[in-house]
C-alpha cells in the first residue's frame, strides 16, 4: 500500500525567460512541482499559501491531478511572485525580481490528516518554519528537505539544526559546498551527513547527481535530452520523484531502493525541463515515467566481466 506525502513549501506564479522562450504569471514553487511529480506514486497533500488573485485553474488542475489542496490557504494579499531568466548556461537562473507578498508571514498549520502522513517534505521554506512543520508531525517514517543559498547565509544555524532531525537533504552542488564551507560535492556531502541526514543527494543539473548514504558516493548520469527549455523546478520535481518512488514501495532505508529512488527522480526532472512551467509533467502519466525509467537504466548499465563471459557461453 502507497505511503500518504505531505509537502509543505511554495505555490507561486512565476515570469521566466529562456534561450526557448519566455512565460509570464505561469504557475511555479516548490510545493507545485514537487506535489505534479510525487503524485503518480502515492497521495500527496499540499500546504500552503496563496494570495487573492491566485488563479482559481491553477487550484483546479491540482485538484484534479488528485493532490490534496485542503491544505492550500487563501490570504489577504497577492500570491508570491518570482521572475528569472537564463543565459546560455541552463543550471544558473539569474533572479530578476522577487515578490514574498502572502508567502512572508505564512505560518503552516497542519490538519491531523496532514499531521498523520507518513513521508514530509519540508520544501524550501524558512528553515525555522520547516522545523516548526516537523514539530506538528506524528513521526514520520521519513523526513526530507530542501533548502537554498538565501538560507543558508541568512539562517545557518537554524538550518544545521534543522537537518539532526532530517533522514534525507536535497541540495545543489553550489548550496552544498556553501552550507558545507567545502570545495567540492565529495566533502560537503560528508561534512552534511555528519550533522545528521543518513542520505545527502546532491543535484550537479545537466552533468547528473551523487547519493551519500553512509560512507558510499552513488554517481548518476542525466537523462540526455537535445534541448532544455525551462530548468525552473527541475529540483522539486527531483524530489518528488524520489520521494514519491520511495512512499510507493514503504522501503526507505534500502541502497537499491535508494538508487531506483535517484533514477526516477533524475527521469521526473527531466520531463520538467522540456517544457515551461508545469506543461510537461501535469499530464504524465506512469507509463512514460516508466519507459524513461527503463531506458535510463539500460543506459547506465555495465555488465560485470563474469556476466560478459556468461552470455559469450550462451551464445
Amino acid at each position: 500500500m502507497n505511503a500518504s506525502i505531505l509537502v509543505v513549501g511554495s505555490v507561486a506564479l512565476d515570469t521566466v525567460k529562456t534561450s526557448a522562450g519566455s512565460v509570464a504569471d505561469a504557475l511555479g514553487g516548490s510545493a507545485t512541482y514537487f506535489s505534479l511529480a510525487a503524485r503518480r506514486f502515492a497521495d500527496v497533500s499540499l500546504v500552503g499559501v496563496v494570495g487573492e488573485d491566485f488563479p482559481a485553474e491553477h487550484r483546479r488542475l491540482l485538484k484534479d491531478r488528485g493532490i490534496d489542496v485542503s491544505g492550500l490557504e487563501t490570504a489577504s494579499g497577492r500570491t508570491f511572485r518570482w521572475s528569472g531568466r537564463y543565459g546560455r548556461d541552463a543550471g544558473v537562473a539569474e533572479t530578476l525580481a522577487t515578490h514574498l507578498n502572502v508567502f512572508k508571514t505564512f505560518r503552516p498549520k497542519l490538519s491531523a490528516a496532514h499531521r498523520a502522513a507518513e513521508v514530509l517534505f519540508l520544501a524550501n521554506i524558512d528553515p525555522e518554519l520547516q522545523s516548526e512543520v516537523l514539530a506538528q508531525m506524528n513521526g514520520p517514517k521519513l523526513v526530507a528537505c530542501d533548502t537554498m543559498n538565501y538560507w543558508i547565509s541568512s539562517k545557518p544555524k537554524a538550518l544545521k539544526e534543522l537537518l539532526a532531525k532530517v533522514d534525507v537533504f536535497f541540495a545543489n552542488e553550489e548550496e552544498a559546498e556553501q552550507l558545507a564551507d567545502r570545495p567540492n560535492p565529495l566533502q560537503a556531502a560528508e561534512a552534511i551527513a555528519s550533522w545528521g541526514p543518513s542520505v545527502v543527494v546532491i543535484k550537479k543539473g545537466e552533468h547528473g547527481s551523487l547519493m551519500r548514504i553512509g560512507s558510499r558516493f552513488y554517481i548518476f548520469p542525466p537523462f540526455p535530452l537535445p534541448e532544455i527549455v525551462d530548468p525552473t523546478g527541475a529540483g522539486d520535481s527531483f524530489a518528488g520523484g524520489f520521494l514519491g518512488y520511495l512512499a510507493s514501495c514503504g522501503v526507505y532505508d534500502d541502497v537499491d531502493h535508494l538508487k531506483r529512488a535517484m533514477a526516477y527522480g533524475t527521469v521526473l526532472a527531466s520531463f520538467n525541463v522540456q517544457d515551461f512551467s508545469m506543461k510537461n509533467v501535469q499530464d504524465l502519466d506512469r507509463d512514460r515515467i516508466d519507459e524513461r525509467f527503463h531506458d535510463l537504466v539500460d543506459r547506465m548499465s555495465v555488465p560485470r566481466a563474469d556476466e560478459l563471459l556468461k552470455s559469450r557461453a550462451l551464445a
